[in-house]
C-alpha cells in the first residue's frame, strides 16, 4: 500500500505569496478546483517583506506618466535584454491589477483628492510606486488572502514539494509531505502553476527569509523546462549590517524615495561622483535638484540615490573597499537630514517609514528620526528563473506554469524597484487564467507510471534519514560551506578565476551531498528539511556560477572586474540552463528575441 495521501485538483499551485494568490484566484474564478501549497503558513509568503509599493503608471501624482514610460524604464533598467513582450503586458496591465487590489480592500496612502499615492524608486522616471507607508507588501498579501479564502479553494500549509510528477512530456502532478509530521503527499492536477519565489538562501548575506531555496526552479530543472538568465542576480544595495544577527535584512528603498541620502565615513554624498552615461540626461547633478526632485517638482531630476540597484550597490562597495565605509562594514544611510528642510521631519519619517523607525530602534538601538542608519549590499533577488510565454505564462513543459520570482524574461539583467509586486500581480493572473484553461481543455491521465514516479520520489526523500548511521555530512554544513563560498565566489564583483573556481566548489559539494544525512524520523525534523532543500540550492548555486563563468561582459547586476564593459555581442545573446540527456547541466547561447519598431519607438522616445 502506498505510504502517500492523493489529492487531486484542477490546478496546483505550489506557493502562496503574492504570485500563488493571485493565481489561484484567478483560476478558481475560472471555475475549475485549485489546490495551493505553501511552505510555510498562509499568509507568511516572503512577499510581505516587499515595502516600498507596487509600480503601475497611474499617473496619481504626475500626470505625464503612462505605460509606455514604465515600459522603457524596464526595458532600460533590465539592459534591454528582457523579455520585451512581459515587459508590455505588464506595463499596461498594473494598472488594472492595482486598481483591483484597491477594489479588493487593499488600503494604500492616498493624495490630498483621495487617489492612490505613488512615491519614486529608482529607476523609475515618474513617481510610480503605489504604496502602504513601507508595508505594501504586507497589505498585498492580506487583501489577496481574505479575497481568496472565500473562493473555495483547497489550501495545504507547511507543505513541501519534491518533485513533479509527469506523463511523457507533460506536468501532471507533484510529490511532497508535510513539514510536520513527514508524511507523504501526491497531488494530481491537470496543470501545475510554479510560484515559489527565489534563491537568496544560496548566499550569505541575503534579505530572503528561510523558504528561499530555488525549490520551483530546481523542479522546472528538473522536469525538462528551461532557465534563462542565471547569471542576474540582484544585490539590494541596502541591508541592515549591523548587528551581525540581523545582517542582510532588507532596507526599503523607499527610505531614498523619501529623500534618505548615502554618505561614506567622510560625510561625503558619493553617489554624485559616479552616474553613468545612460542615466545623465534624467538624474540631478546637485543636491538641491535632487531633493526638489523627492518633494514632487516635475521640472527636477532624480538623485544619484534613485539609480538603479546594481549601480548603487557597486558604488557601495567601491567606498567600503576604499577604506570609507561605515564602522560595521557598510555606509551611511540617512533620513534624519531632512529635518534641516521640513519642519515636522521626525513625524514625516515615522508617518512615511513607520516599518523602517520600528526595525532598527527594536533590532539595532537607533532612531533613524536622529541618526543615520549603516547599510550594505545583500542578496536579494534573481532576475533568472523558468523561461515563461510572455503571454500564458506556460514553461517549455507543457502543462506547467510559473510566475513571480521563480519565473524569468521581465526584468531582464536588472530589476527595478518595485516592479516585482505588479510583476506577482500580472502575471499571477495570466498564469492561473491559462493554467485553468489547460486543465480545462486537456483530460487528466494518471496511472501505474505516475504512481512509480511518485514511489522512486518518496524513496529519495527517505534517504537521508536512512543513511544517519553511514558517516555523511549533515546537511546544515554543507549549506553553510556553500553560502559561504557563494558570497565569496559568485557575488557582486566577479571575476573568471573565481567563477570556475565556484563552479568547482558547487560541483564537489554535490558530491557530498549524495551522502548527506539527516538523524532522526521523519517527525519535527529541520534537518531533514534542510538535507531536501541542499539539493535545489546546489542546482540554482551551479547554474547561477556556471552562466555568469560564461558570460564576458558587465551587464545590469552581472558585474565583471576582468570584463568592465557591456560587448554588443553579448547584449544580443540569453544563456540557457537545461538538464542535458546524461543528467548533468547544459549551457547553451539564444539570441535575444527582436523587438517590434513601434516598441523600440517608444524606448528611442524615452531615452
Amino acid at each position: 500500500m502506498a505510504d502517500y495521501q492523493v489529492h487531486e485538483h484542477d490546478v496546483l499551485v505550489i506557493g502562496a505569496g503574492g504570485a500563488g494568490l493571485r493565481a489561484a484566484i484567478e483560476a478558481s474564478a475560472a471555475g475549475v478546483s485549485v489546490g495551493l501549497v505553501c511552505k510555510s503558513l498562509l499568509g507568511k509568503a516572503h512577499t510581505v517583506m516587499a515595502e516600498g509599493g507596487l509600480a503601475a503608471a497611474l499617473g496619481n501624482v504626475d500626470d505625464r506618466d503612462d505605460w509606455s514610460t514604465h515600459f522603457a524604464d524596464t526595458m532600460r533598467g533590465g539592459q534591454y535584454v528582457n523579455n520585451w513582450r512581459m515587459a508590455q503586458l505588464h506595463a499596461q496591465q498594473a494598472p488594472e491589477r492595482a486598481r483591483e487590489l484597491e477594489a479588493w480592500g487593499a488600503v494604500f496612502d492616498r493624495t490630498k483628492d483621495q487617489k492612490i499615492l505613488q512615491r519614486n524608486f529608482g529607476g523609475h522616471k515618474y513617481p510610480r510606486l503605489a504604496h502602504v507607508g513601507d508595508r505594501t507588501g504586507l497589505e498585498m498579501i492580506r487583501t489577496l488572502q481574505d479575497h481568496g479564502v472565500h473562493l473555495g479553494i483547497d489550501v495545504h500549509m507547511e507543505h513541501t514539494i519534491v518533485e513533479l510528477i509527469q506523463h511523457g512530456d507533460r506536468v501532471v502532478g507533484a510529490f511532497g509531505y508535510d513539514r510536520e509530521k513527514g508524511n507523504f503527499r501526491l497531488f494530481k492536477a491537470g496543470a501545475v502553476i510554479l510560484a515559489t519565489g527565489g534563491i537568496g538562501r544560496a548566499f550569505k548575506i541575503t534579505s530572503n527569509s528561510w523558504e528561499y531555496t530555488g525549490d520551483g526552479h530546481s523542479l522546472a530543472y528538473r522536469a525538462g523546462a528551461d532557465l534563462i538568465d542565471m547569471e542576474y542576480v540582484q544585490f539590494h544595495p541596502t541591508g541592515m549590517v549591523w548587528p551581525p544577527s540581523v545582517r542582510g535584512i532588507l532596507v526599503t528603498e523607499g527610505v531614498r524615495g523619501e529623500g534618505g541620502v548615502l554618505r561614506n565615513s567622510e560625510k561625503k554624498r558619493f553617489m554624485f561622483d559616479d552616474i553613468p552615461d545612460l542615466y545623465k540626461s534624467s538624474t540631478a547633478d546637485n543636491e538641491e535638484e535632487g531633493w526638489q526632485y523627492t518633494q514632487g517638482d516635475k521640472d527636477s531630476r532624480r538623485p544619484p540615490e534613485l539609480l538603479t540597484r546594481d549601480h548603487v550597490a557597486r558604488c557601495i562597495v567601491r567606498e567600503i573597499k576604499a577604506g570609507r565605509g561605515s564602522p560595521h562594514g557598510g555606509v551611511f544611510l540617512d533620513i534624519a537630514w531632512i529635518k534641516e528642510r521640513l519642519p515636522n521631519g521626525e513625524d514625516h519619517i515615522k508617518k512615511k517609514l513607520p516599518s523602517m523607525y520600528h526595525q532598527f530602534k527594536e533590532l539595532a538601538g537607533i532612531d533613524i528620526t536622529n541618526q543615520p542608519m549603516e547599510v550594505g549590499p545583500t542578496t536579494h533577488y534573481v532576475m533568472g528563473g523558468i523561461r515563461v510565454d510572455g503571454d500564458s505564462q506556460m514553461s517549455t513543459v507543457p502543462g506547467l506554469f510559473a510566475a513571480g520570482e521563480c519565473a524569468a524574461g521581465l526584468h531582464g539583467a536588472n530589476r527595478l524597484g518595485g516592479n516585482s509586486l505588479s510583476d506577482l500581480l500580472v502575471f499571477g493572473k495570466l498564469a492561473g487564467e491559462n493554467a485553468a484553461k489547460f486543465a480545462k481543455d486537456n483530460a487528466l491521465s494518471f496511472g501505474k507510471e505516475q504512481e512509480e514516479q511518485a514511489d522512486a520520489a518518496r524513496r529519495k526523500a527517505l534517504a537521508p534519514i536512512e543513511r544517519q548511521d553511514q558517516g555523511g555530512d549533515g546537511p546544515y554544513q554543507i549549506q553553510f560551506e556553500l553560502q559561504d563560498k557563494m558570497q565569496e565566489l559568485v557575488g557582486i564583483v566577479r571575476n573568471q578565476d573565481d567563477l570556475d573556481k565556484g563552479v568547482e566548489t558547487v560541483l564537489a559539494m554535490k558530491e557530498r551531498a549524495k551522502t548527506v544525512t539527516a538523524p532522526g524520523n521523519r517527525q519535527y525534523n529541520p534537518g531533514w528539511h534542510t538535507a531536501l532543500d541542499l539539493d535545489n540550492l546546489l542546482t540554482v548555486s551551479e547554474a547561477i556560477a556556471r552562466a555568469a563563468a560564461e558570460r564576458h561582459e558587465s551587464r545590469g547586476a552581472h558585474f565583471r572586474e576582468d570584463y568592465t564593459a557591456k560587448d554588443e555581442q553579448w547584449g544580443k545573446t540569453t544563456l540557457v540552463v537545461k538538464k542535458g540527456a546524461d543528467g548533468e547541466m547544459t549551457l547553451t547561447k539564444e539570441a535575444v528575441r527582436t523587438m517590434p519598431d513601434d516598441l523600440q519607438k517608444i524606448i528611442e522616445e524615452n531615452k
